[in-house]
């Protein structure tokens, strides 16, 4: 996996974390979504790097 996508992953997972709880803490149910989408869009990201990768070698 490329260092830059890797990392691109890791801060969308932690962002979406991170909205996730805060919208649970204050009753947000937008922000949670919006938290837990954010979370499946990096994991999509970490996903397909590891499929590259796996070609490449």
């Amino acid at each position: 996996m490329s260092g830059d996508e890797k990392g691109k992953s890791k801060v969308e997972q932690a962002k979406g974390k991170v909205k996730e709880t805060a919208g649970r803490a204050v009753g947000n149910e937008r922000l949670e979504a919006e938290g837990r989408a954010e979370q499946a869009k990096g994991d999509a990201r970490q996903a397909k790097e590891k499929v590259k990768d796996v070609f490449k070698h």
